[in-house]
């Protein structure tokens, strides 16, 4: 309990250093250019402590929920004293104003490939050659296949040694080199068993042993297991299985590198980092539905989204088995996570003034061939109720995934 509670205590001082670096980075950048930074806070409400340095105010606030860098003029409705009024943000060029809106982005994505790095020259990153599937169809053991009416007896892999099975009693040993399914070829382990799973009964096998080919037959029962889709979505369903499994994967699970070698590493799965996160963007409002069923009882499904809170309890549950990995992983994840979301075209996202700011650009540009003048900065009021309905869905997900992950948090131990 005690590796739990630290665990969760680390895990969001994780989370508010990434708060604390996100703002910085837009601190830092307006700097860079000139602008005038008048506060730096982490955390809203009552001020905890704050000092001046400079033209600058630094604080801490009692909510650590967050926290926000005041530069001044950032819209041209934003009021600007008239020494601020030459240094205000709207008047500098597009290309800077997206710098310092992209800076807090551009923080996390340095942050989780920081942590990755690390990781790479102490525990090691995950080895995809260990988590690819078998790719011949060669038998390497015949194993249990039982039916399965609760979830208890689906996750439940233990097996007589002796318990016959459909594989054994129609001869398949290990070794056998699977080369067709009634009649369908097969070359890969994949195809093996889609073949297997939509059979039922009575089902020619050609198998390759010592050189030579031979017919058996095998019959297949219908057992229910549960299954992935592409999507990796896991559904229970009636299938066929034999009781065979593949050659296992000997590769290890984790990848240790050397400090020169660990930035090609990392920028690798950096990548493989950045499509995940895409993917699970695209895939997020279609599993709201799945977090509102949750929280009425429903199974919660690992795949659904969690909120700070959410990944927090995970941090706390990775961190008190020893699996420090996970929890590292995570909140690499998390970084890249919130720093391309951060840049969707929305506000009051900074891609959402990012966007405005180049609507601003392309514009006047247009004006410009058409012989007219710059059409001036583009006036927010008109986009506030757009922007309200935005916060109000992101406040109605927000509330949903908290309250999903303390009535029905995501489990990833049992």
């Amino acid at each position: 309990m005690l590796w739990f509670i630290l665990g969760i205590v680390l895990f969001a001082l994780g989370i508010c250093l990434s708060v604390a670096l996100h703002e910085a980075g837009h601190m830092w950048a307006a700097k860079a250019f000139g602008m005038k930074v008048r506060r730096y806070f982490i955390g809203f409400g009552p001020t905890i402590f704050s000092f001046r340095r400079g033209e600058t105010e630094y604080g801490v606030k009692w909510i650590p929920l967050g926290g926000f860098c005041d530069i001044a003029g950032m819209t041209a409705l934003d009021e600007v004293t008239p020494e601020e009024s030459k240094r205000a943000m709207w008047r500098f060029k597009t290309w800077k104003r997206t710098v310092v809106m992209s800076a807090g982005s551009a923080m996390h994505f340095i942050l989780g490939f920081v942590i990755l790095y690390l990781m790479a020259v102490t525990m090691g990153l995950p080895n995809p050659a260990a988590q690819a599937a078998p790719t011949e169809a060669v038998i390497s053991a015949t194993s249990c296949a039982r039916a399965a009416t609760t979830v208890e007896q689906l996750n439940d892999t233990t097996c007589p040694p002796d318990a016959p099975t459909p594989a054994k009693t129609a001869g398949l040993q290990a070794g056998d080199k699977v080369v067709s399914v009634a009649g369908k070829p097969i070359k890969t382990w994949r195809e093996m068993l889609a073949a297997v799973q939509v059979a039922n009964g009575p089902t020619p096998f050609v198998v390759e042993r010592n050189g030579q080919r031979l017919n058996l037959t095998v019959d297949v029962p219908r057992v229910q297991r549960l299954v992935a889709d592409a999507s990796n979505n896991t559904t229970v369903k009636d299938v066929g299985m034999i009781g065979a499994s593949p050659i296992q994967n000997t590769a290890p699970p984790l990848l240790t590198y050397g400090p020169v070698d660990a930035i090609g590493g990392t920028l690798s799965f950096t990548g493989t980092m950045f499509s995940e996160t895409a993917k699970r963007l695209i895939e997020f409002p279609s599993r709201i539905p799945a977090v509102v069923e949750s929280i009425f009882g429903g199974e919660r499904d690992p795949n659904t989204p969690v909120s700070v809170v959410g990944a927090s309890r995970i941090g706390g549950e990775a961190a008190e088995r020893g699996l420090w990995e996970i929890f590292v992983l995570l909140l690499a994840s998390l970084n890249f996570f919130i720093g391309v979301f951060n840049l969707l075209p929305l506000l009051p996202l900074d891609g959402g003034h990012i966007a405005v700011v180049w609507y601003e650009r392309v514009r006047d540009w247009i004006r410009k061939l058409r012989g007219k003048a710059a059409g001036g900065p583009v006036d927010y009021t008109k986009l506030s109720a757009v922007t309200m309905v935005l916060v109000f869905i992101g406040g109605a997900v927000t509330l949903l995934t908290v309250t999903a992950d303390i009535v029905n948090p995501v489990k990833l131990f049992q």
